[in-house]
């Protein structure tokens, strides 16, 4: 019969390890996080079309699609190396700073401004900019909330079974799961917003959006699991944590 001891060492060798987020380097990934997604909402409101490409075929996207996998990418990093509740934290913490921006951009529209002729034609160019962001914010906000959670829930159980191994395909595995449930929500709230009414220009727009962000979210793979193994090894922290693993 194993000891006390020996059984507790073995259960710590079997639980996957994490950082504690009170860490300065969890603090500077939160807030770039944040950053990423406020911009990435803002860019939103401007459809963009690409091409012709080939013949008459044009992609369908919006001002953000260059900035918002980065914020998938740092979601990785964060359910990797703190966990899921450190994620989920993260997830809220961009949702709430994303709504506060939302809010602070009516109020600043709202204020009265100078009635010169310079005044009203900014005023008119704040109201058509960040006028209709709240509802870019709306999707991007349900879409990232169910995407991200799903990203780190699949990210995290599958460390729960794989520990260490198999980084690469735990990444590319949960980005598959987490980005394609975040465009199909966002893009079924803001197609209308930027202005794609009809059914072609919809679907373009979401398989556009679904293989370039997990495009570049597989090509930067690398870098993230650098990224990744760098702050594991700076993390004073980093250990066995099973409660991190629910």
């Amino acid at each position: 019969m194993s000891s006390p001891t020996s059984a507790a060492a073995t259960q710590a060798r079997q639980a996957p390890s994490y950082a504690s987020r009170g860490s300065s380097h969890f603090d500077l990934i939160l807030t770039l996080m944040c950053v990423v997604i406020i911009i990435s909402n803002i860019g939103a409101s401007k459809g963009v079309v690409l091409g012709p490409v080939f013949g008459d075929f044009s992609i369908i996207t919006d001002g953000g699609f260059f900035l918002f996998p980065l914020a998938y990418i740092l979601g990785d990093v964060i359910s990797e190396v703190y966990g899921f509740k450190a994620a989920r934290r993260a997830i809220y913490m961009g949702f709430s700073m994303a709504a506060f921006a939302v809010l602070s951009f009516a109020v600043i529209i709202a204020l009265p401004g100078f009635d010169d002729a310079y005044g009203v034609e900014k005023q008119a160019a704040l109201e058509a900019a960040l006028g209709p962001v709240w509802q870019i914010v709306a999707a991007s906000l349900l879409g990232f909330l169910a995407g991200q959670l799903l990203n780190a829930m699949v990210l995290t159980r599958m460390k729960a079974r794989f520990k260490e191994r198999a980084l690469v395909g735990r990444l590319m595995a949960s980005t598959g799961v987490g980005e394609f449930a975040d465009t199909l929500i966002f893009c079924a709230i803001a197609a209308p917003v930027i202005g794609i009414t009809d059914g072609g220009q919809f679907v373009n727009y979401v398989i556009f959006g679904f293989l370039y962000k997990t495009a570049v979210e597989f090509l930067f793979v690398p870098v993230t699991s650098a990224v990744i193994k760098a702050i594991k090894k700076r993390e004073p922290s980093y250990g066995p944590r099973e409660t991190e693993a629910a």
